[in-house]
This record gives structure tokens, C-alpha cells and sequence, in this order.
């Protein structure tokens, strides 16, 4: 038996290879070496040759990439007789090292040859607005409004920075206004910007090791140029949890919760409050603790920051909509639960209902 299965993959590929070896290009790969993005498209023809004894018809080149295009006949090429296959690469907004293949089927629906293109595309000097795309008014341009942080552990500095630059003429004086703070946000930034000048807003969040916040944590800074503002905010936030445990503690919590998606469907506004039940289980080898559950307002949640589940232990969470307190149309919120599990603290739940007459 297995003598038989070895000569069936035996010919399974000597098929296959056949298939490939029908249309043979010499070479099947090119290199464009180093071009500019400026200078648009590229092209090159791979010229092909059907060594097989029977009549073949390119039926498709597939490729990997938008930016690559074929052309290509698909009149019949006769044994011994000759095509050509031209690929266009499009190196817009694509800067850096490329290698893209190119797989060529026949009318049998088989795969006849591979070819590949590469090269390395030296990118375009960008424009101010491009790389700083945000007018903070004034001759400021910044290069982002938001700094995400994602997770934030007691006693290490997390940093990022934002770009800017004085697109005018005159020194400007910049000043950032808080509008929400956390109390954990560090900013760093010059007050004078001279013309041309080009820099970074630093921002750094340092939750203390001796005092942990949980949860999101948010700041948001109006942007003022010369005692003027025109709407511009910067927004850092991040989400605080616990610092993850040396390599060699072998007992860890794990979390898993019952349901991610929390449906009410059509709730009549007029109606009474409407609960559903979901579960939280302890799945790991340690105590399982909730640091912190976060919504929007618009339910109500059972869980409670603090609560704490034994290995093997379950809790319930009834997550209740008062329709009465909504408005009308559709509602979609999030319930975000942090927990002390180090693989995954963060879980976030949807809410959805549609709130009727």
C-alpha cells in the first residue's frame, strides 16, 4: 500500500513538474535595480517558450501586489512558439525593497511558470504637509494629534513624541493647555519655535510603582499659537495595568469571559430595563483579580473593580440597559474589564441595541 501511494505522488509530480516545465522563460527573473519613485512606472518583458508538444493558452498571471500589472496574449502558443509576458511595477508611495512574484496559468487552469520581479525604490522628497499633515494654525504644523500608549505598567516610563514644525516666517510662541489630565502625563516641549524649525513634543506617562491606577488613562492638550487656538487638541492615552511577572512564577490567572458580544436588539423606549447575563471564569493557577471595568454610560455592569476568583471559581455579570435613559436609534458602547491577567488584561465587550418607539 504505501509502495502505491509513493507511485501516485510520484506521478502527482512528475504532472506538476510537466505543467511548470511547459512554458519555460529564460530569464524568469528580473531585477530593476534602484529607481525613483519619481520616476513612475517600470516596466520589463519576459519572453517565454513552450517546450511542450501540445498547444498552450495563458489563461491568467496572478500577482501578489496592486502594484504589479501584467500584460499578456492569449492567442494559442504552438509548440516551440514564443510569447511575452510584460510586467509594470508602480512605485508610488511604495519606498524601500520590493520582490514580487508572478504566476502565470494555462486555459487547464494549471500553473505553467513563476516569474518575480525586484528592485529598490528610493523614495520621493515628501512635502511639509505631508509629513506634518495637521495645521495647528499660526505656522505650526504638527505631525499627529494622538499618542496611543497601549499598556502602561507601574514604575516604567512609557515615551513617544510628536512631530512639528514653524511653517512660517516669524518665531511663534506655543503653549499647551490641558483640557483633561490624569495626573501621570509628563510633557516636554519649546516655547519659542523659531522659523523653519523643525522638533518633538515629548510626552511620557509614569504610573508609580507604589501607587498603581488601572484602567484608562487620558490627557488632552489644546494647542495655542501666540495666545490663539483654533481647535487643535492633543490626546495621550493609554490603559494602566499590572507590571507582568518575572519568567519563573509558574502560577498565573487567566480570564475568560462567556460572551464578547452583547446583543439587546429592539428595545422599546417605554419598555422595562432589559439584563443579560454573562460569565467570568478563572481559568489559570493563581487568584484572578479585577482591576478596573470601564463603560461609557450608557449600561450598567455587575462586576465590580477588586472582586477576586480562585482558580476554577466563575462569577456572574449582568450588564443592564435602562431603555428609558436612551436615545433613539442605535446604541453601541463598550465595557472594557482589566484584570490582573498577565497574557491578556485588557478584554473589551460590545454592546448593541436599537432603541424604538
Amino acid at each position: 500500500m504505501k509502495r502505491i501511494i509513493l507511485l501516485i505522488i510520484t506521478a502527482f509530480l512528475h504532472q506538476a513538474l510537466a505543467a511548470q516545465e511547459s512554458l519555460r522563460f529564460e530569464p524568469s527573473e528580473w531585477n530593476f535595480g534602484t529607481i525613483l519613485e519619481t520616476d513612475g512606472r517600470v516596466s520589463h518583458t519576459f519572453t517565454g517558450e513552450n517546450v511542450g508538444d501540445t498547444p498552450l493558452v495563458i489563461l491568467d498571471v496572478v500577482t501578489t501586489c496592486g502594484c504589479t500589472a501584467p500584460t499578456f496574449s492569449k492567442q494559442p502558443i504552438l509548440p516551440g512558439g514564443k510569447t511575452s509576458i510584460t510586467v509594470t511595477y508602480d512605485p508610488a508611495n511604495r519606498p524601500g525593497a520590493f520582490d514580487k512574484e508572478l504566476w502565470v496559468y494555462s486555459s487547464e487552469r494549471k500553473r505553467v511558470a513563476t516569474l518575480r520581479v525586484r528592485g529598490n525604490v528610493t523614495p520621493r522628497p515628501k512635502s511639509i504637509e505631508e509629513l506634518y499633515p495637521v495645521d495647528a494654525g499660526g505656522g505650526l504644523r504638527l505631525s499627529a494629534t494622538l499618542c496611543t500608549f497601549a499598556y502602561l505598567y507601574p514604575g516604567r516610563m512609557m515615551q513617544s513624541a510628536l512631530g512639528f514644525v514653524n511653517d512660517s516666517r516669524r518665531t511663534i510662541r506655543l503653549d499647551l493647555q490641558p483640557v483633561a489630565e490624569s495626573g501621570l502625563l509628563k510633557v516636554e516641549y519649546p516655547r519659542q519655535i523659531a522659523p523653519g524649525e523643525r522638533g518633538q513634543i515629548n510626552l511620557a506617562y509614569l504610573i508609580p510603582a507604589g501607587n498603581p491606577r488601572y484602567g484608562t488613562l487620558r490627557d488632552a492638550l489644546e494647542v495655542e499659537v501666540d495666545g490663539r487656538g483654533n481647535g487643535t487638541t492633543l490626546v495621550a492615552h493609554g490603559i494602566g495595568v499590572d507590571l507582568p511577572p518575572a519568567e519563573t512564577v509558574s502560577a498565573l490567572p487567566k480570564a475568560e469571559i462567556s460572551e464578547n458580544f452583547i446583543k439587546f436588539g429592539p428595545v422599546r423606549r417605554t419598555g422595562a430595563v432589559q439584563r443579560r447575563e454573562l460569565t467570568l471564569s478563572n481559568t489559570g493557577s493563581a487568584d484572578l483579580i479585577v482591576r478596573a471595568v470601564e463603560n461609557e454610560g450608557h449600561v450598567a455592569v455587575s462586576l465590580a473593580p477588586g472582586q477576586r476568583l480562585a482558580p476554577g471559581d466563575s462569577a456572574r455579570i449582568e450588564v443592564s440597559l435602562d431603555p428609558s435613559k436612551q436615545e433613539y436609534g442605535v446604541l453601541s458602547e463598550h465595557v472594557v474589564v482589566i484584570t490582573n491577567d498577565p497574557a491578556r488584561p485588557m478584554r473589551r465587550l460590545r454592546v448593541t441595541a436599537i432603541i424604538e418607539q
